[in-house]
């Protein structure tokens, strides 16, 4: 069995090294997806752990996971001798984990809340059907055999899984349909523009640095790698990826502060 595995995996990064040679020479797209088929066992890794760790499901990170997979193809170079795995890795995980971050503001429930909501749906049934009436939160607790408090605390969480859109109707009159967002004064508006005029400013800052540190600088702070996995994975040493992330923050401070002048 291991020598199955062993001669299968070998099988499979000599074919990737073929195909990747090729894809270098010509850049077929055709070449391209037919490397992205044969690694879709590294996206299907990745999808599958981070969609025990977030509401989102497994088919949706696998597609996101897939876009990381194809940039890593169009960006490896053999020339450099790291594996194809181990470079394509970063570029799969730290493109769901960027999903996940757009898709940041859902209310993430712990799992064993998660687990109780589904228990009790099943519980609430018996209870029903046992008593003819709707169950109550006590009685509910009690089946699922933890404390009122935390059952109120599950049912809240549950509730408040998923924010309200600003553009949901809630008064109607002769004059039309009132939408939450006009009725919700928004004390914060001044703050969420300085927030995306820092935000575009430090966009602007990372295209000035040197090519190499904005790549480091991308990888430590955007995907979320060790300073160890990004020398690992950019061929440099430990020390080398140190310095340039405190010489990269330091000039970023700079073209950020000259950017506000």
């Amino acid at each position: 069995m291991v020598l199955s595995y062993t001669a299968n995996h070998n099988e499979l990064k000599q074919k990737s090294a073929t195909l990747l040679r090729d894809y270098e020479q010509g850049r077929s797209q055709t070449i391209r997806n037919q490397l992205v088929t044969l690694n879709l066992g590294l996206v299907r890794k990745e999808a599958h752990y981070w969609s025990n760790q977030c509401t989102e499901s497994y088919e949706d990170l696998l597609q996101v996971g897939c876009i990381g997979l194809i940039r890593a193809v169009e960006r490896f170079e053999l020339s450099k001798g790291h594996a194809f795995s181990s470079f394509a890795v970063p570029y799969i995980r730290g493109e769901i984990q960027h999903y996940l971050r757009d898709k940041g503001v859902m209310v993430r429930i712990p799992r064993r809340w998660l687990a109780l909501q589904q228990q009790a749906v099943g519980v609430a049934r018996e209870l029903r059907q046992k008593y003819n009436r709707q169950p109550s939160d006590t009685e509910i607790a009690e089946a699922l055999n933890i404390s009122i408090e935390e059952w109120q605390e599950v049912k809240l969480a549950w509730a408040n899984r998923a924010p309200l859109s600003l553009d949901m109707p809630v008064q109607e009159s002769d004059e039309g349909t009132t939408c939450l967002g006009e009725i919700v004064p928004d004390s914060d508006y001044r703050s969420f523009q300085l927030a995306q005029e820092d935000r575009l400013r430090l966009q602007q800052s990372l295209y000035q640095l040197e090519k190499r540190t904005h790549e480091i600088l991308k990888f430590v702070f955007l995907y979320d790698l060790t300073q160890k996995e990004v020398a690992e994975h950019l061929g440099i040493s430990v020390v080398t990826v140190s310095r340039r992330v405190k010489k990269g923050l330091d000039s970023l401070k700079q073209l950020m502060v000259g950017a506000e002048d």
